[in-house]
C-alpha cells in the first residue's frame, strides 16, 4: 500500500502546497508528537534543497515514494524531519521545524531535559530529539507506525516568510507557521 493522500493532504501536490496545508496536522511518533506549527518547503529546484544536485546516498529517501519520511542529519549534530512530496523521482520535500507539543509531553521532557514546554520541539533538531526520530526512520511511511497523521482543524491562520539557515535562495517564502503560535522556532518577520 502506498497511500500519498494522508491527513486530507495531497502529498503528490508541490512541496510549497504541502508545506502550507500541514500546518495543524497533528503528528505522533509511538503516540508521542503535537500540532505542526512551523514548515520549509523545498524542491529539486531549489538551489538551497539537497535534491538540487541529485540522488545521493544521503537524500535518496527525498526522491522516493511522497508520504514518507527523509531524515538527514544537520551540521552532524541534529536530526531533521522532513516530509517526501511529489511523485516518486522528482525531489521534494517539507522540513518539519516546530510542533506544538500535545501528546507525550513528560517523555518529551525527559528526552530533551527541559521542562519549558515551549523548548521542546521549537526547532527540527529539538523535534527529532523530542520525538525520538534518528536515521532509521529514513524512508519510513507516513502512513504506518510508529508515525500518524491526523488532520488540522478548519479555520487556522497560516503565514509564510522566508526559510531560515540557508545561504541560497534565501528570499524564497516557503516557510509557513501557524499566525500567533509560541512554538515557532523563530518570529516571522
Amino acid at each position: 500500500m502506498n497511500p500519498t493522500k494522508l491527513a486530507g493532504i495531497d502529498f503528490l501536490a508541490p512541496a510549497e502546497v504541502v508545506a502550507r496545508q500541514l500546518i495543524g496536522v497533528t503528528v505522533l511518533v509511538d503516540g508521542v508528537g503535537g500540532r505542526i506549527v512551523e514548515t520549509e518547503a523545498y524542491d529539486r529546484e531549489d538551489p538551497a534543497s539537497h535534491a538540487y544536485s541529485g540522488p545521493t546516498a544521503r537524500n535518496f529517501a527525498m526522491f522516493g515514494p511522497p508520504a514518507h519520511a527523509y531524515v538527514y542529519r544537520s551540521y552532524g549534530i541534529h536530526w531533521c524531519l522532513n516530509f517526501v512530496c511529489r511523485e516518486e523521482g522528482h525531489g521534494a520535500g517539507v522540513l518539519i521545524r516546530a510542533i506544538e507539543p500535545l501528546a507525550g509531553l513528560d517523555i518529551m521532557r525527559a528526552r530533551r531535559d527541559a521542562e519549558d514546554v515551549q523548548l521542546l520541539c521549537s526547532g527540527p533538531g529539538k523535534l527529532c530529539q523530542a520525538l525520538n526520530v534518528t536515521r532509521d526512520f529514513n524512508g519510513a511511511s507516513l502512513a504506518a507506525p510508529p508515525f500518524r497523521l491526523e488532520a488540522a482543524p478548519p479555520g487556522l491562520e497560516v503565514i509564510a516568510g522566508p526559510r531560515i539557515g540557508i545561504s541560497k535562495a534565501v528570499d524564497v517564502p516557503w516557510r509557513f507557521g501557524l499566525r500567533g503560535s509560541r512554538f515557532v522556532s523563530r518570529p516571522f518577520r
